[in-house]
């Protein structure tokens, strides 16, 4: 079975994990005998957060209570309030994820997250810009393996830029192995071009 944690903090960008949560939660296009998942939410205290659209989450469980392992999930999501010291935790235990097999998945303001602990000076990323990184994190020093993509696939390291939350799912997808393959790139045409013929083209492989 796959753990996917949601960390969750004020100001969360709720549509930065739109696509995710309702395609991880649904299962609605998942192939026959896909790997069990369970989502849950975390962050640094059980008390409720409110994300930027103004909804209240309560989290699951906290940082300290993660199950590490090579399936093992945890998903950043954008918010303005990266930088308070109390989400720090949540980024050690990213790091060490990723040395221990599992996969990290960041977007937005979560890759400056990343880079002001050193992460994103070992992987190929991508993020808001490269000029984004440098103004808001000086020791930034990941400048070569920056790409400019709205999302980056990199050894377990999957990040993206405010605006490449399709792209970043369907990587964070990929990664888990649930949808058959021609059934995620039908996912993807659809929904990045709205071409009605990618609809049935979606159904036809279920």
């Amino acid at each position: 079975m796959k753990t996917i944690y949601i960390y969750v903090l004020d100001t969360l960008a709720d549509w930065e994990v739109g696509y995710i949560l309702a395609e991880l939660n649904s299962r609605r296009f998942f192939k026959k005998n896909a790997p069990l998942v369970t989502i849950k939410t975390v962050s640094h205290s059980k008390n409720a957060i409110t994300t930027m659209g103004g909804i209240k989450i309560i989290p699951d469980c906290l940082v300290e209570e993660i199950e590490m392992g090579e399936n093992t999930v945890i998903l950043l999501p954008g918010a303005d309030t990266w930088d308070e010291p109390q989400n720090v935790e949540i980024i050690k235990k990213s790091n060490d994820l990723l040395l221990g097999g599992g996969t990290v998945g960041a977007i937005c303001g979560a890759t400056v997250a990343l880079a002001n602990f050193g992460i994103l000076n070992k992987y190929s990323h991508t993020s808001n810009g490269v000029g984004f990184l440098e103004m808001f994190c000086p020791t930034y020093q990941g400048g070569e393996l920056y790409l400019d993509n709205p999302s980056v696939s990199d050894n377990q390291l999957i990040t993206a830029g405010s605006t490449g939350a399709l792209m970043w799912t369907r990587q964070i997808i990929e990664s888990l192995n649930v949808f058959e393959n021609n059934t995620l790139e039908a996912w993807y045409n659809y929904f990045s071009t709205g071409n009605s013929n990618y609809f049935f083209e979606l159904m036809e492989t279920l």
